[in-house]
């Protein structure tokens, strides 16, 4: 170490030296940082100290980084099922945004897809109007670039209240009381009559209309909107599984009490062991894909073009999700490898994308088999539409208590209505009725899942 910090003392030594002599061509200008001075160097302070002149203190500068600068934004790339898009705009000309700020929305036919503000500036021209279609790589503003992030606006602060100055009156002395009169006030003559006036002269004076409280009942009114991509979108599709599908629904009912004592029975260590809540759905899904194994014609579908069965070896199951903008169904892939934790760890994931409208192109796309869930509006009884190019939906709906026979006895039980419409053109009635058999069976003894009956 010591002979290393000589030979670095050493060379700087020549290096100063050379400077001095003239003999580098560097020795010729000043350094930024250096002074040349008589004297020894010190390469870790900022200033040389010497004996034959002052010390000098010279500071480094960096030039700023180029700021205004204008970018053009467009539009991202779409999934290969999605062409083109509406904008829906949530920032204004002249507005300052922050990095990563949302400055609009494109509506496609499955979600919608956020574009935020690739850094801190003001938007300078928005190159789409409100509601114009575009496709991927479509230029959509312009972003004149700023340093820093826009200050967010403080609170206005509560006016000061004026201290309240108390002042003291005195009383004022009670008027002096009126003298009683003696004598009767005299009569005006005749004379002294004011003339009256004749009725045409005197002008009427408006009065003010009071409105009718009862006026404004009654009327009919009515209002238009336009319809989003995703809802035409829906109806395009449920239209198309209605003129395609040769639909027809298949019913059960499922004794919940064995899954309602399981869930309470066990629901604290659940959720202490995977931080997660144990719900129906998870049971449901995991039945499903059971079932979906042993009948694996309603996880096929029909391939139209090449008059084909097209059979999938995986499971991808569509959960319908209702959002304000419209049903969505996210997809959980691989059920058929997954638990019940896995189910609802995913089904959290998913639902919680879709309530922030963060739901991806690729979050939806595929899916063997759906399950909507009536059940959370109060539904008692439904026919669910098939979800296309899928072969069957299985609809689920409320849970009440309903009387039943058990043993002979008749006996208050939790009972669902479970329906699946499935495509009659590929399925059977004795593969759907099985089917939905299986999913009866496991739901309501989840103990045939574990011994594979």
């Amino acid at each position: 170490m010591l002979s290393r910090s000589r030979c670095v003392s050493g060379a700087l030594s020549r290096s100063l030296s050379a400077f001095r002599k003239g003999n580098c061509p560097l020795g010729r200008r000043s350094l930024p940082g250096v002074s040349l001075c008589q004297g020894p160097g010190y390469p870790d302070s900022r200033k040389i100290v010497g004996g034959g002149c002052p010390p000098s203190v010279r500071f480094f500068r960096t030039t700023a980084v180029r700021r205004d600068e204008v970018v053009t934004v467009k539009t991202p790339a779409f999934a290969e099922s999605v062409t083109e898009g509406d904008v829906r705009w949530e920032k204004a000309v002249g507005d300052t945004v922050a990095e990563d700020e949302v400055v609009c929305e494109i509506e496609t036919d499955k979600t919608s897809v956020q574009v935020p503000s690739p850094a801190n500036g003001v938007i300078e021209a928005l190159l789409v109007p409100d509601g114009g279609k575009v496709e991927g790589g479509t230029p959509l503003f312009t972003l004149r670039k700023t340093g820093a992030a826009p200050a967010k606006a403080k609170p206005a602060e509560p006016p000061a209240v004026a201290p309240k100055v108390e002042t003291t009156t005195s009383a004022a002395p009670p008027p002096p009381a009126a003298a009683i009169p003696t004598q009767m006030p005299p009569v005006p003559s005749p004379s002294q009559l004011p003339a009256s006036k004749p009725v045409s002269a005197v002008k009427p004076t408006a009065v003010p209309l009071v409105a009718d409280p009862g006026a404004g009942k009654g009327l009919r009114l009515e209002h238009r909107e336009k319809m989003n991509r995703m809802r035409q979108r829906i109806a395009q599709r449920l239209k198309e599984a209605q003129n395609t599908c040769a639909m027809l629904t298949t019913f059960n009912e499922i004794d919940m009490s064995n899954i309602q004592e399981m869930r309470a029975r066990h629901r604290d260590g659940f959720l202490k062991k995977h931080t997660l809540k144990l719900g129906f759905m998870s049971a449901f899904v995991k039945a499903s894909a059971y079932a979906l194994q042993e009948q694996p014609v309603v996880n096929a579908v029909i391939d139209d073009a090449a008059k084909e069965v097209v059979y999938r070896d995986y499971i991808d199951i569509s959960v319908a999700v209702a959002t304000p903008r419209g049903l969505v169904v996210p997809v959980i892939r691989n059920v058929e490898v997954m638990n019940y934790a896995d189910i609802e760890r995913a089904i959290n994931e998913l639902g919680e994308k879709a309530r922030k409208n963060e739901l991806a192109i690729e979050d939806m796309d595929g899916g063997t088999f759906t399950i909507s869930n009536g059940g959370v509006f109060g539904s008692l009884f439904g026919t669910p539409i098939i979800n296309p190019p899928q072969s069957a939906i299985l609809g689920m709906h409320g849970i009440f208590d309903r009387p039943v026979a058990v043993g002979g006895k008749v006996e208050v039980r939790p009972m669902m209505y479970v329906a699946l419409t499935y495509d009659h053109r590929l399925i059977d009635g004795r593969e759907a009725v099985t089917f939905l058999r299986k999913i009866k069976a496991a739901v309501e003894d989840p103990r045939v899942l574990l011994l594979d009956l």
